[in-house]
């Protein structure tokens, strides 16, 4: 008994640490719908069609990536864009981090690794699995 009532406590004490506070939660949010305004800005014009799993890597050019929280944006033309949802962890992108994947045969496919870095160094800010990509067009 001696040794389980100090166990108890310290891991009741290890998961209220990981709690966010509400001032966090509400940061949270609003950059959460801030970056669905800014998707949403992003795809005005534009009526989704067709989903596929892989994109040729000729269609994504770094110059056209973006990011709108877990969204990788691809934009193609200004009548094509490409928008995966990778769940999280890719959000680095949004602030100037470079997105690395490894791709088989040239392209990009759903369930691929992609993974973040600052510019200018290796140092890894985050890491993703692709989804699959839903193109927009005018």
């Amino acid at each position: 008994m001696r040794v389980l009532v100090p166990t108890i406590a310290l891991t009741a004490l290890a998961l209220t640490g990981c709690a966010m506070s509400p001032a966090e939660t509400a940061r949270a949010q609003a950059r959460a719908e801030a970056d669905r305004a800014a998707l949403g800005k992003q795809l005005a014009g534009l009526s989704p069609a067709e989903k596929t799993d892989c994109l040729d890597n000729y269609r994504t050019a770094p110059a056209s990536l973006s990011a709108y929280g877990p969204a990788l944006v691809y934009r193609v033309s200004d009548r094509l864009i490409y928008v995966n949802d990778t769940g999280g962890g890719c959000e680095a992108v949004e602030r100037g981090d470079i997105l690395i994947t490894r791709s088989n045969a040239g392209r990009l496919c759903r369930g691929d690794i992609g993974r973040t870095v600052t510019p200018g160094s290796t140092v890894p800010s985050g890491s993703c699995a692709l989804g699959s990509f839903t193109a927009y067009r005018k």
